[in-house]
């Protein structure tokens, strides 16, 4: 069933104040002509959505603001009330805004991450506990996890603790080069984690801070999953056997490991870790779901779409290609960070269509939308 704007605004007053409650299919934004099913509506206003690696502010203001001449105008990770109006229509609940930050700006950007929630106390909260998760309502307040992409602030295991208080809940082990604890994705060789990282990892198990390897090395990858005692999971990335070997992917070792823990993966939406050739757009996406629950079941995937409501390829410049001289030539950009269709606001309904198109079952959906992530990080956080 499809209904236009129109039909569905005859709604009832309810439905006007609360737009993404309804049985029928609409327009996500009122300026936008696309509809959506029925079914795929009704499942996202009835999961509780994650996308373990996304922005809710904006990724171009946070990029450009480091060009910024006037100091005002530095702080990248403000949300407005447009922005804010947006994130609370797009259908997700729980966003994990984690950032590569380094060792020096690893507090700064948790005490701002932190700041969100009191600068929007109605709509937005910090989410440091499965509990919190109640307090979330769809389209009136989202829930954000605390975290960073890369653990280079831990240099003694007391800051595992101290970082845990600060409120982070989820710390990658590594960002794409080698630190203390063990081998990033990029990095020449990976020697595997290092007797200090094991400790990391004892020590995140013991606060219960999840531990994250989605820019790992290969062997530092299969080590977490060996030494933790919790799931260890792998919040955004996609099978290498599917992007032409990108090194930022993982590969069918890594992805039954993961399972044999019972953790999630979340399936990103970056164009290079989803095809190295054309097209490459939402159904190319999907097929790393699909791939993901032949291997080894529909219950070990998510979405970690790696990107703010609008992807990067509104970055304006000089930020934009900043941005791509920041990483590794491994990394492979050709043209579009984004893949297409994936790289908007309301793209979970776009993943729900093209999921409901594959034959998934409502559960299942469900599944990959967030109940997967939610199961998992209540097996991690005590």
């Amino acid at each position: 069933m499809k209904l236009s704007r129109r039909k569905f605004m005859h709604g009832t007053a309810t439905i006007l104040a609360f737009p993404m409650i309804n049985s029928g299919a609409f327009k996500v934004f009122a300026n936008e002509e696309k509809t959506y099913s029925t079914r795929a509506v009704d499942l996202v206003n009835s999961t509780q959505v994650f996308d373990m690696l996304s922005l809710p502010y904006s990724l171009g203001t946070w990029m450009t603001a480091a060009f910024s001449e006037n100091p005002k105008q530095r702080d990248g990770l403000e949300i407005t009330n447009t922005q804010l109006k947006r994130i609370l229509s797009c259908g997700i609940d729980v966003f994990h805004p984690a950032a590569g930050v380094g060792a020096n700006e690893a507090a700064t950007f948790i005490a701002r991450t932190n700041a969100l929630a009191n600068e929007h106390p109605d709509h937005l909260r910090r989410i440091d506990s499965i509990e919190d998760l109640n307090m979330l309502k769809k389209g009136e307040r989202v829930g954000y996890i605390v975290g960073i992409q890369n653990a280079d602030h831990f240099h003694t295991l007391d800051d595992v603790n101290q970082y845990y208080h600060l409120g982070q809940r989820v710390s990658q082990l590594t960002y794409n080069s080698r630190n203390l604890i063990g081998t990033g994705s990029t990095d020449r060789s990976d020697g595997g984690l290092s007797d200090f990282g094991v400790n990391i990892i004892e020590r995140m198990n013991e606060v219960g801070m999840a531990v994250d390897v989605s820019h790992c090395g290969d062997r530092t990858t299969l080590d977490a999953f060996e030494v933790s005692a919790k799931p260890v999971l792998i919040t955004h990335s996609n099978v290498r056997k599917l992007a032409g070997g990108h090194v930022r992917c993982k590969p069918d070792d890594a992805i039954i490991a993961m399972a044999k823990a019972g953790s999630v993966m979340g399936i990103t939406g970056v164009r290079q870790f989803v095809s190295d050739k054309e097209p490459t757009g939402i159904a190319q996406v999907i097929d790393h779901v699909d791939y993901i629950a032949k291997l080894v079941g529909i219950e070990h995937v998510g979405v970690g779409s790696d990107m703010d409501l609008d992807g990067y390829d509104d970055i304006p410049e000089p930020a934009y290609s900043a941005l791509k001289g920041s990483y590794s030539s491994s990394y492979k950009f050709r043209g579009k960070i984004d893949a297409d269709d994936f790289n908007h606001p309301k793209r979970t309904f776009d993943l729900v269509d093209g999921l409901i198109d594959r034959g998934y079952t409502d559960a299942h959906i469900q599944m990959v939308l967030g109940d997967n992530f939610k199961r998992v990080l209540a097996d991690i956080w005590i």
